[in-house]
């Protein structure tokens, strides 16, 4: 069962680890210095920023992290994502990692976003949809999200996280249930 809790000052060390492990830093692209995890994950931990970052727990354990945002909440991330697929107003996207090479590939990440999305319906009532970018490459995400409900809706080309890849991404997006 996964359980979240937001992402703190003393969780920075192991988000540090995982995005050294090289099945993260091939997606993320991250710098992975103390200070520049500090500078990235600081502000949400903080409360001073709108996205907001959690721990997935795996039977208490820590095993991924999830960066949801509202898309209103970022107008330039949202208004490249507009350009290839309608996003309408209150829409949601999220980020994801699974932290332990060990635990990726065993369907742990379908089972993550799966949790989150229904978080999401309870934590925010006026999203109307789930909205998430992916780099074409990226299968094992994509994969993941087409497990968990979500549909491809859009390929265009969207600015990559890591520059070693293309612009062409897919979108996939799940509608909140009526």
């Amino acid at each position: 069962m996964i359980t979240w809790r937001r992402v703190g000052e003393p969780d920075f060390p192991l988000l540090r680890t995982w995005l050294e492990q090289p099945h993260v830093a091939r997606w993320w692209n991250h710098e992975t210095s103390p200070e520049a995890v500090a500078r990235d994950f600081g502000p949400a931990a903080r409360g001073e920023e709108p996205s907001e970052d959690f721990l997935a727990l795996l039977d208490g354990e820590p095993l991924g992290l999830v960066q949801r945002s509202r898309l209103d909440d970022y107008p330039e991330e949202r208004d490249e994502l507009a350009a290839i697929v309608p996003v309408p107003s209150g829409a949601v996207t999220m980020d994801y990692l699974i932290g332990d090479p060990r635990r990726a590939g065993r369907g742990l990440g379908t089972l993550m976003i799966s949790s989150m999305i229904e978080r999401t319906w309870d934590d925010l009532p006026s999203a109307p949809c789930v909205i998430v970018p992916v780099a074409a490459g990226n299968a094992a995400s994509w994969n993941a999200l087409r497990k968990a409900g979500l549909r491809r809706v859009a390929r265009g080309e969207l600015e990559p996280d890591n520059p070693i890849d293309g612009r062409e991404h897919y979108v996939y997006r799940i509608d909140r249930p009526r």
